[in-house]
């Protein structure tokens, strides 16, 4: 004989759900055995420990960073972090101007390089550029050397220089210090720092090549935004080489455009005048300084050089944040220990332990052997959380915290709250008098309703906690946020379905006492208001029983009909048809 139809949705339904926990599994031990993954979720900075590195500004003398200025940093560090799709990292302050980023496990180079480099950029004209030596590139392209600086050269300028590229600014003192300068000596400087309304001498990142750089014309906090990809020519063909493509915001485009503009004449009148081109200044090194080909009023630009897909993007990562107010340097980078360790996360694995034995005593009491099903929903859905958990630490690098514990101990009664929705509606179509077939659909029809509207009420303050909050609330949020989708998968691909079959057995379909599904148990089975049937086996104790539960869950209307009937008096119905 041919299945019925819900039998044959529910066996698909549980098929499927085992094809998921397979591909799960499949996928994690794949993980395990060709990557970094692990069978065990990462644990976070309260639980394992990790790297604490302190940031320390690079001022000017009499120079201060204010307390705006600190927390500008503190929110662009913690949005870089979080590119990296590092989690559970804290950022803060410490005393008045230092930055203390904290970070789980052992973060790999891109990461940390996120944190290290500063990133303040600036872009400023070039003046005059030559090699390391005590040479320059004049406006005529040629190499001239120079002399010795001598003590009591002019410091300031004869004339007040128009723009940014004006020789002017290149005083005598100026000229014999860039002079004099040796790029070797930023090998070991993280940042070559000058005001940003004077020149700079410097060197390109490599310190193959010394700059004179006017000053800034354009700074690096009006980029909105930083992509890396692969160039193309001009016909549209890629070139193989990295970029970082930046576009500026409303004032930077407007700055930019000013400024190419004037760049490209110089270009137009000779295309090797090193006052033709533009810096791109990172932390006091030239990243590039490419020529001016065109007056650039779109508020689009590329910067190129020697990146591979790594260095762009970290590049991009960090501008698209925007530049820090001030450069930092790393004072001290060293290993911490976890702030709560293996007893609190054994302590709240034990709270988990006892909240899910009490879930368990709790359904058994209240539903008899139909508690089993809440209780393997529950070992399902534990299944689904951990695989899910352990991906995610595998492929984001997710980091389970005690506050994460805190939410899938939540979850726990989130979860069983969905059964006892469910269950209580099969149990009101059973005291209407339906099969127990026939409850289990109408029940489900009816109890999904109330379990998508609470799900989602839950998933979303889940979402909003998590786009709200940082640090470990954020942990909280994310597994509440999880565990809830699970629920309704769970719901839907296996209580239901286990339910669909159970109803078609001897044990639940008879109303067994032990089933929690006894028809009488639950009270007098009524068809309408105040119509009761009686069954002609049950006895007279069950009929009282019964009597009093179906009275007890009369609603108003129902008890004043059946009072009048009681009376004597004929009901509306019988009015009606009289």
């Amino acid at each position: 004989m041919a299945k019925s139809s819900p039998v044959k949705s529910a066996s698909r339904s549980l098929i499927w759900l085992g094809v998921i926990v397979v591909a799960l599994v499949l996928i994690l031990g794949g993980g395990v055995l060709f990557a970094n993954a692990s069978w065990f979720p990462k644990l976070g900075l309260d639980l394992e420990g990790g790297t604490e590195i302190i940031l320390t500004p690079q001022l000017e003398g009499g120079q201060t960073i204010s307390n705006d200025e600190l927390n500008q940093a503190v929110s662009i560090i913690r949005e870089r972090v979080d590119a990296s799709g590092v989690s559970e990292a804290q950022v803060s302050t410490q005393g008045s101007d230092n930055i203390v980023v904290s970070i789980p496990g052992r973060p790999d180079q891109a990461t940390l390089n996120r944190i290290k480099s500063s990133s303040k950029m600036e872009l400023r004209p070039v003046l005059l550029t030559g090699a390391p030596t005590n040479t320059f590139v004049g406006s005529n392209g040629k190499t001239t050397p120079y002399p010795s600086p001598a003590p009591s050269l002019q410091s300031t300028p004869t004339a007040k220089p128009t723009d940014g590229s004006d020789l002017a600014w290149v005083t005598p003192a100026l000229q014999a210090e860039y002079n004099a300068f040796d790029c070797a000596s930023l090998k070991n400087s993280s940042t070559n720092r000058a005001p940003a309304a004077k020149p700079l001498i410097t060197c390109d990142d490599k310190l193959s090549a010394k700059y004179l750089l006017g000053p800034v014309e354009v700074e690096g906090s009006e980029i909105s935004n930083a992509t890396a990809g692969i160039a193309t020519d001009s016909n549209g063909n890629t070139t193989g080489q990295w970029v970082v493509n930046l576009t500026f915001d409303d004032k930077g485009t407007k700055d930019f455009g000013k400024v190419s503009t004037r760049l490209f004449g110089y270009y137009s009148k000779d295309s090797s005048d090193p006052r033709s081109r533009f810096a791109f200044v990172l932390d006091g090194k030239v990243l590039e300084a490419p020529a001016m080909q065109g007056a650039i009023t779109n508020g689009q630009a590329q910067i190129s050089g020697s990146f591979d897909q790594t260095s762009a993007q970290t590049l991009a990562d960090q501008l698209k944040f925007g530049a820090l107010p001030v450069s930092f340097k790393v004072q001290s980078s060293d290993t911490i220990s976890a702030t709560l360790g293996s007893a609190q996360l054994a302590s709240g694995l034990i709270a988990g332990a006892i909240g899910l034995l009490l879930v368990v005593i709790y359904t058994l009491f209240q539903y008899r052997l139909l508690g089993l099903v809440t209780i393997t929903s529950l070992v399902v859905a534990a299944l689904l959380t951990y695989l899910v958990i352990a991906i995610l630490s595998w492929r984001i690098d997710y980091r389970l915290s005690l506050a994460g514990v805190a939410g899938l101990i939540v979850a726990i009664g989130f979860t069983a709250d969905s059964f006892i929705v469910y269950f209580e509606r099969i149990r009101d179509e059973l005291r209407d008098g339906r099969s127990l077939e026939s409850a289990v659909e109408a029940g489900w029809k009816r109890a999904r309703r109330t379990i998508y509207a609470s799900k989602s009420t839950n998933l979303l303050a889940a979402i909003v906690l998590y786009v709200l909050a940082v640090g470990n609330v954020q942990g909280f949020a994310f597994t509440l946020g999880v565990t809830t989708v699970l629920d309704v998968l769970i719901v839907i691909m296996f209580t239901h379905p286990t339910l669909q079959l159970l109803a078609r057995t001897r044990f639940f379909a008879s109303g067994n006492k032990w089933s929690g599904l006894d028809p009488d148990a639950l009270g007098a089975v009524y068809r309408g208001a105040a119509q009761f049937r009686t069954a002609g086996s049950v006895s007279a104790g069950k009929r009282a029983s019964s009597s009093r539960e179906a009275a007890r869950r009369q609603t108003i209307a129902e008890r004043k009909q059946a009072e009048l009937v009681a009376a004597g008096g004929a009901s509306e119905k019988d009015e009606e048809e009289s």
